[in-house]
């Protein structure tokens, strides 16, 4: 009877999850109870059980998504969908709390590719960065990506693209070095003349970086008086998104001691 009852149990866990996972989007507990047949009390303690081992997770206004679990394998085997539908929620937080352009973005082909974009809710913002390809070495993104070792710079010179973009290599590994020293990423007028942004890492469930977060605005807004405090948030939300990746910092104890 209780090879039975535990059979059932994970059945109806299964039936749970299924709808989840296949759902385009997040789903209430209401819904869930209905679109399965079963009992709320029922459906409460199975959905506890499926949060407390990462199987599903709750957004902010208590909806039910894929959990860490999903999203660490999806992004192992290279699906970016999956990424972005858990990114999406901080993007659209860092945009509400800096008003301005916020994107995710990966290492690929010796680029940074932007993946998913938040807009600025000023008219003169950013354009839509979606799909695009941007240097490595003179943004926000592609130094956060380099500086922890997500992608290696290729060998050859550093394309110039404004007067302060950095060129040489000793410089760039100066900065490189600062980016991990304070945790974020700054590119001020390095790209693009008169663009300015700052980004910070997402790490996936092993503390290897797999994406980053940036914030980017123009010069006369992302003023030296204005730049720590989106840092700081985006540094707030990168790191809540690494956590729902399944990251787990270690105390700093540990991580000297793992160092030495």
């Amino acid at each position: 009877m209780s090879n039975q009852n535990g059979t059932q149990a994970v059945d109806r866990a299964a039936r749970l999850l299924s709808e989840v996972v296949h759902s385009a989007e997040p789903m209430t507990f209401t819904g869930l109870s209905a679109a399965t047949g079963l009992a709320k009390s029922t459906t409460s303690r199975l959905l506890l059980a499926l949060e407390r081992n990462g199987l599903v997770r709750r957004d902010d206004h208590g909806r039910f998504l894929p959990g860490e679990m999903f999203v660490s394998f999806a992004w192992r085997g290279g699906a970016e969908a999956g990424l972005v539908a858990v990114a999406q929620p901080f993007l659209e937080r860092l945009g509400k709390a800096t008003s301005e352009t916020i994107n995710i973005g990966v290492a690929r082909n010796g680029m940074v590719e932007q993946i998913a974009q938040v807009d600025s809710t000023y008219l003169i913002g950013g354009t839509n960065w979606v799909g695009m390809s941007v240097p490595l070495h003179c943004s926000a993104l592609g130094k956060v990506l380099l500086a922890y070792g997500a992608v290696q710079l290729s060998s050859g010179t550093l394309d110039r693209r404004t007067g302060r973009t950095i060129t040489g290599e000793a410089a760039l590994r100066a900065e490189l070095a600062a980016v991990r020293a304070r945790g974020y990423a700054v590119t001020d007028e390095e790209l693009e003349p008169g663009l300015v942004a700052v980004a910070a890492p997402v790490r996936g469930y092993d503390g290897t970086v797999i994406a980053a977060l940036s914030v980017s605005a123009p010069a006369t807004r992302m003023t030296p008086d204005r730049l720590p405090a989106a840092a700081a948030h985006c540094v707030e939300e990168a790191a809540g998104l690494s956590a729902v990746l399944g990251y787990r910092q270690r105390p700093a104890r540990q991580r000297r001691a793992g160092a030495a």
